[in-house]
């Protein structure tokens, strides 16, 4: 049986891809824009085991099977058909599969791609949620290459939702190096400091800062003082170069250090900007007492964050490819769950937000921004680096368009007695 046999079988012949293979055989549709090509056995053998998301990932990223064409259309197209939920062979033709590809090759179990994250690895530093593993999963995924998140984010530097107007988020906009995406992640960080209310002399703790865009933002734009706190060396780093460059920094200042180790009690304000995708569940209610905690009476917290888009959905994988290869330990929880542990907390809740669509035109910016630049990009991180990420940014799309996830900003007050020290009817 030839791969292509195989390939109809499992999806049937009216995929609306190409498929070809290196045994010569081809199926699906010749006049598609995308292809998949298997380059080698070693794919079929990562298929034989995870015969799901996880085995094509391991197959594409090490380069034993190729998506040609768009990467966006490639895994929508995959998603419509049975690709997606995992190839069901039966007992019959899994014996013809045996034999036709050799038993010592299908049977063969291959190493993972070295850009996959190893429970191995991760155990060896702790617990989950442990701040060695905290710091270990964060450096797996940020301190990558600096150079290479330029070429990326572009020059915000910021790897959160933007939030564009309806022209700046129309689709033909999107990889034009035109400035719109820096106008997005401009309007975001303004939308921000608008929900907090930031005024000149007022504290900001801003945790899990990144690049340190909403330090600089709020110190530039609204003469606040910002404190920024990373887990990241090289995130720091760097943000402390440019935090000087652009001469601010005797108002922002960007600290490699856990959040939990920020002293209790002297902030007006906090932004939480992509954090507590990585705080755990069982985590959600210390992370927003220790916030708590860190705020003056009449303070505001900012919680941005992806979501799941409901409450009651069964725990995420985590051994899946995003937890393998993007995000080590990371968990996604409902904006109920979030609302419920803030406001358990002890937060009055004053505003929710869903950003979901402006999350699908943030990646696809960044998307465009890796192709323009592959060649860089791949002279910077290595060709597997490349694909985990050109891969990861258009099944983000995907998941952002139809729901799969979301994006809440969540606003909380700490009461000062019983007053808010909200406006009636906020501009925002």
């Amino acid at each position: 049986m030839r791969l292509a046999e195989i390939f109809e079988r499992v999806v049937g012949p009216d995929a609306p891809l190409r498929f070809t293979a290196y045994d010569g055989s081809s199926a699906g549709d010749p006049n598609s824009d995308v292809a998949l090509h298997v380059r080698t056995p070693v794919a079929v053998n990562y298929l034989a085991q995870s015969p799901n998301g996880l085995g094509l990932t391991r197959a594409y990223v090490s380069g034993h099977l190729e998506l040609e064409g768009d990467m966006y259309t490639a895994l929508r197209h995959m998603a419509d058909f049975a690709f997606a939920e995992g190839i069901n062979v039966s007992a019959r033709d899994l014996a013809r599969i045996v034999r036709s590809v050799g038993w010592v090759k299908f049977v063969n179990r291959v190493a993972p791609p070295p850009e996959e994250m190893t429970r191995g690895r991760l155990v060896a530093r702790g617990w989950r949620h442990s701040k060695q593993r905290d710091a270990e999963a964060i450096h797996h995924h940020y301190d990558v290459s600096n150079a290479f998140y330029e070429l990326v984010l572009g020059p915000s530097m910021t790897y959160t939702c933007a939030v564009f107007d309806d022209g700046d988020g129309s689709p033909d906009r999107v990889g034009r190096a035109d400035g719109a995406l820096e106008s997005a992640q401009f309007r975001k960080y303004e939308l921000v400091s608008r929900k907090l209310g930031l005024e000149p002399g007022m504290r900001l703790l801003d945790v899990g800062c990144g690049w340190g865009g909403m330090v600089m933002h709020a110190a530039r734009e609204h003469g606040v003082r910002v404190l920024g706190v990373t887990l990241s060396k090289e995130q720091a780093e760097w943000a402390g170069k440019r935090i000087a460059q652009e001469g601010l920094s005797e108002l922002a200042e960007v600290r490699h250090m856990d959040y939990r180790d920020v002293p209790d009690g002297s902030y007006d304000r906090i932004s939480s900007i992509g954090l507590t995708e990585h705080i755990g569940s069982r985590n959600l209610d210390a992370y927003f007492a220790s916030l708590y905690s860190k705020l003056v009476p009449g303070g505001r917290l900012l919680n941005h964050c992806i979501t799941r888009p409901r409450n009651n959905l069964r725990p995420m994988d985590t051994g899946g490819v995003i937890n393998r290869y993007v995000f080590p330990d990371g968990e996604l929880e409902g904006p109920g769950r979030i609302q419920t542990a803030m406001n358990d907390a002890g937060f009055e809740i004053r505003h929710q937000e869903n950003l979901r669509e402006h999350y699908a035109l943030t990646l696809r910016h960044w998307g465009a921004n890796l192709d323009r630049h592959w060649d860089e990009a791949v002279a910077e991180v290595g060709e597997g680096t490349a694909r985990v990420w050109r891969l990861y940014m258009a099944g983000s799309v995907l998941g952002f368009e139809r729901d799969v996830v979301q994006l809440h900003q969540i606003l909380g007050t700490r009461l000062d007695d019983t007053a808010s020290h909200m406006p009636l009817r906020p501009e925002f």
